[in-house]
């Protein structure tokens, strides 16, 4: 009997209502026609995944945009191609993104019936001017109302984002937007730093001068608290950003940090298989082993576990000290790193050095 290998599928619908001010992914306002046309061509393309044959899919996460705004037959002939197509593992997780105010009692109970199991819900904050400031379409009172509909249609898994970092956020409206959301008891937050990717409304204010974002000094206090005040309310950090009661780790989001395979289908959707990287019609690139080791320690440090020992040895055939032994003695001397026995991670000093970290562990070339 073959065993067919895992395999993790993201499905991205790039609609939304409306572009918000710091947002770079790949989505827009549509028609009900354009929506139409795109959920049949994806269908199309689930359908032809040869991938199918020798793989079973473990996890699935529907990403945007907002894939909220899909109707309950446009969802539900998605995953009819899906479950036509693949194999899904029984116990699988299976997520969908839905933003406040975009879904309803009987979308909730065909995500249900769909077998859907996980929801992650974009709030950002529970300050409503720091809603407008972001450009969200919601406010707080729509996250609640929307967050109740969840818990009464059944749902015993559900994320919440929230950003930090926000022009005119203190500290003290992160604190209350954490502990707000903390004790609404979700199994999972996902706390992210605001960014300022170019292309976007607040790069062209940051141009302008126009953008005033909190000081850094303000926002590593407001990273430091996230932590602290997570782990009063029973969330631990298992990776830079995401928090978890016990058991309810994001399972697909960390196949990507353990650089397990994924296919993704849709509009830019990108793909890792066989060591090759490539986006929805692009063009395959295959990883050098140089680029594979590379990934293998600034994704895996991501993670409060680290990285694995025994697992890089038995994927590249020779141990990590070998490669990094420098570079560990470096940054275990400065405390940013521990290199264990078993494993390698960053020490709560290197996880809010991360980004200096990381870069260090890219290979010079031979």
């Amino acid at each position: 009997m073959i065993t067919k290998k895992p395999l993790e599928l993201y499905l991205h619908i790039p609609f939304c209502v409306r572009k918000c001010h710091y947002c770079d992914f790949p989505s827009s306002p549509t028609t009900p026609k354009e929506q139409r046309a795109y959920v049949e061509d994806l269908c199309h393309l689930i359908r032809e995944q040869k991938t199918s044959k020798t793989h079973a899919l473990s996890t699935i996460f529907v990403g945007g945009g907002t894939p909220s705004l899909l109707t309950a037959q446009e969802i539900s002939s998605i995953f009819a191609a899906i479950r036509e197509t693949f194999e899904v593992v029984r116990s699988g997780e299976i997520t969908i993104e839905v933003n406040p105010g975009t879904v309803s009692k009987e979308l909730l109970a065909c995500y249900q019936e769909l077998g859907i199991n996980r929801l992650s819900i974009g709030l950002q904050s529970t300050n409503d001017d720091e809603l407008k400031t972001l450009g969200r379409i919601h406010t707080y009172q729509d996250f609640l109302e929307t967050y109740e509909s969840c818990k009464e249609a059944g749902f015993k898994n559900v994320n919440v984002d929230l950003m930090f970092g926000i022009p005119g956020q203190t500290v003290s409206s992160w604190e209350r937007s954490l502990r707000q959301i903390a004790e609404l008891d979700p199994q999972h937050i996902s706390a992210y730093s605001l960014i300022v990717e170019e292309g976007t409304k607040f790069s062209l204010m940051e141009q302008k001068g126009e953008l005033i974002l909190p000081s850094e000094d303000v926002e590593r206090e407001m990273y430091k608290l996230t932590k602290n005040l997570l782990l009063e309310y029973g969330f631990h950090r298992y990776e830079i950003s995401n928090y978890a009661k016990a058991g309810y780790e994001c399972r697909h989001n960390l196949g990507y940090w353990q650089r397990k395979e994924y296919l993704g289908l849709g509009y830019q959707a990108a793909s890792l298989i066989d060591e090759t990287r490539f986006t929805t019609g692009g063009e395959p690139v295959v990883l050098s082993v140089k680029e594979q080791m590379e990934e293998t320690m600034f994704l895996g440090l991501r993670m409060s576990c680290g990285v694995d020992k025994e697992a890089f040895f038995k994927k590249y055939g020779c141990t990590l000290d070998s490669v990094y032994g420098k570079v560990l003695e470096e940054f275990a001397q400065k405390e940013l790193l521990i290199n264990g026995n078993e494993k390698v991670y960053l020490t709560e000093k290197g996880l809010d050095l991360s980004n200096y970290v990381m870069s260090e562990f890219l290979l010079e070339d031979e």
